[in-house]
């Protein structure tokens, strides 16, 4: 059998979560990016074929902006799913939760990003 390494999705939110309460977010705010970290993970590990994506989170000025990287050059787009897919709604979720949100190519892989504002949570 074997065993993928899976990322640690529960580090990375409250990371993220920790980050948002001392920078004085509000709580919905802070649910709203948590979520929309965990859908760039899933895809990262799921379709950017990442065993460890990498997630950076910086604040810029009034701006939250994380990021999460992988190894696949493949860019996301989102899908239009039937009412009964399991799955296909991640970037309209992420989209739904966040102000903005993109894609980066980069030398190796990518980096999908979203961005929150403060003023606006």
């Amino acid at each position: 059998m074997r065993h993928l390494n899976t990322p640690s999705f529960a580090l990375s939110r409250q990371s993220l979560r920790d980050a948002m309460v001392r920078a004085g977010w509000h709580p919905s705010a802070t649910f709203d990016a948590e979520l929309a970290l965990g859908e760039l993970l899933v895809n990262a590990w799921r379709h950017g074929e990442t065993p460890a994506p990498v997630t950076q989170i910086l604040f810029l000025h009034n701006t939250l902006r994380v990021s999460v990287s992988d190894e696949s050059p493949k860019l996301p787009a989102p899908q239009a799913p039937d009412l009964l897919s399991e799955s296909g709604r991640g970037l309209q979720l992420v989209a739904g939760l966040t102000h903005r949100w993109g894609v980066d190519p980069q030398e190796r892989g990518k980096c999908v990003w979203f961005e929150c504002d403060l003023d606006a949570a």
